[in-house]
């Protein structure tokens, strides 16, 4: 059987437990306070980043993508490893160049098998197909078959998270000024979805407890084969994770909703106090 082994980046948002126990290795972002740069899930943690985001005059946080010889560096230790093909899963061509390094990365090693795939996602939208293609690798597919299959798994991928406060995504060019401004003034409580590989607004609410209510309807709308609660500074996950249990009913198996912390790939748009996460849906 082939052995395929699966690489993503850490904007999937990935803890470095889950991803040993799924034996996927995760390159790190890079990610800049001011003239301070460190290593996403290396050199700082996602706790430690939320506390360096929210620290009183902190510069905003700039991410950037690992340079390609940080993939072939990955790539080159799993084959050492023993794998005959790799399949790296990474953030959204259309959010960052992480991706197209990895690209680079993969033509450097001519004569390798390495499928590099674009989620269109981030967070956990990114770390639930990496999940998915550790799950196919088992089963004994290849790394052809197993890219194929997450293209067609990225439909069901669906990201939703509610915004308490607008200044974020207006400090990360997100919005205008003008636009947060009466968003504040009316108490606009926007949600955020990824379509077509873009974070999008999908609706706002007046209200954050309107706003989580319709995250939990979203969420709920059809069963699910996984969800994952993206938590941080603010967010109730205990009560998340109750509420969505029981709206899904036995539509879900209870082990396959999660909770991760979201990490600085997204997080300097939503700011702390956010609802939300990322739902696979059942085929």
């Amino acid at each position: 059987m082939t052995r395929v082994a699966i690489v993503t980046d850490s904007a999937s948002d990935l803890t470095p437990t889950d991803a040993a126990r799924a034996d996927i290795t995760v390159v790190p972002l890079t990610v800049s306070f001011g003239d301070q740069e460190f290593r996403a899930g290396v050199d700082l943690t996602a706790e430690d980043f939320w506390d360096r985001m929210l620290a009183p005059d902190a510069p905003f946080p700039r991410t950037a993508a690992p340079p390609p010889g940080a993939f072939k560096e990955a790539f080159e230790r799993r084959f050492a490893e023993g794998a005959d093909e790799i399949v790296c899963v990474d953030l959204g061509g259309r959010i960052s160049a992480t991706v197209q390094s990895a690209r680079v990365a993969a033509e450097m090693l001519p004569g390798r098998t390495i499928e590099v795939v674009d989620s269109e996602s981030a967070s956990m939208g990114v770390g639930i197909l990496a999940l998915v293609a550790t799950e196919l690798a088992a089963a004994g597919a290849n790394a052809a078959e197993i890219a194929a299959a997450l293209g067609r798994r990225m439909a069901d991928v669906e990201i939703y998270v509610a915004v308490d406060t607008l200044e974020y995504l207006k400090r990360g060019g997100r919005i205008s000024g003008a636009r947060a401004a009466v968003g504040t003034l009316l108490s606009v409580k926007p949600i955020i979805t990824i379509r077509d590989g873009l974070v999008e607004q999908l609706e706002r609410a007046r209200t954050m407890a309107r706003a989580r209510q319709r995250v939990i309807e979203l969420f709920t709308a059809a069963p699910a084969d996984r969800v994952a609660i993206l938590a941080g500074p603010g967010t109730d996950t205990d009560g998340m994770w109750r509420d969505l249990l029981v709206a899904f009913g036995d539509r879900v198996d209870p082990s396959r909703i999660t909770v991760e912390m979201m990490g600085p790939t997204i997080g300097p748009h939503i700011g702390p106090g956010f609802v939300g996460g990322v739902v696979l849906r059942r085929r």
